[in-house]
């Protein structure tokens, strides 16, 4: 039982970490339910996993404290990675003149655009339909093959690596926006001209039924190219998932 406690510390808290298996929709029984089966099937899978003697006592402690660090770790990459698409639904709203369309975010429990809460389910439709779920488990699973306990401690490369996966993510944040803000941009300048050509006209009435119109036509045209980003965005949450477990 302790043993199996011992192996709930770090699925617990990469689930925890992670944005689909951690998220607020998703009940504590559930999580808990999922987090105990994974560490049963781990310490059958992996019996060569060497548990503290005692949990309560000073080692113990310092041990539950690294498997807690592995996991965050772990789900803090996939994070990031789903943080991209909810940063590119803000500019594009901004730009849009929709920021104010906002909607209950199941993932982190606040608030976040009606485009954010689309692209979200976008691309967790993606994220589970390619199997990525399933291989960043497996992922999970084979930390305790790399870092075994007591043997957690990360070192400052890894740590900025992971920090470094935020670069990519504001960097796939851009190019998802980008050919809608064009766009959009192209649309507000060919509004000003047209209220400098005849000030008579409502600047308002027209820019932002027009920005509107523009925007949801880009979202469509660009959609293949957006998802394609998605896709992309998943993969690379892997890899660098998988070069924190690298040696």
């Amino acid at each position: 039982m302790w043993r199996v406690v011992f192996l709930m510390t770090r699925l617990g808290a990469a689930l925890l970490a992670a944005p689909f298996f951690g998220a607020t929709a998703v009940p504590m029984s559930v999580r808990v339910s999922i987090t105990g089966a994974l560490a049963i099937f781990v310490s059958i899978w992996m019996p060569e996993i060497q548990t503290p003697d005692a949990l309560l006592s000073l080692a113990g402690l310092l041990a539950i404290a690294g498997e807690a660090l592995v996991g965050l770790a772990l789900g803090f990459v996939l994070q990031l990675a789903f943080a991209a698409p909810t940063v590119a639904a803000e500019v594009i709203s901004g730009g849009m003149g929709m920021s104010m369309a906002v909607s209950q975010d199941a993932m982190g429990g606040g608030t976040t655009t009606s485009f954010g809460q689309y692209f979200v389910i976008v691309l967790t439709l993606i994220f589970l339909a390619t199997g990525a779920h399933l291989h960043w488990v497996a992922l999970v699973t084979e930390s305790y093959r790399a870092f075994p306990p007591g043997q957690t401690w990360l070192g400052a490369d890894r740590l900025a690596a992971i920090a470094g996966f935020g670069s990519f993510m504001f960097e796939t944040a851009v190019r998802i926006a980008l050919p809608v803000t064009v766009i959009l941009l192209l649309v507000q300048v060919l509004t000003g001209i047209l209220s400098r050509s005849a000030p008579s006209l409502n600047l308002f009435a027209l820019g932002l039924p027009a920005g509107v119109l523009a925007g949801m036509a880009a979202l469509i045209i660009s959609a293949p190219l957006i998802y394609d980003q998605f896709a992309g965005i998943v993969g690379e949450a892997l890899d660098h998932t998988e070069s924190v477990l690298a040696p």
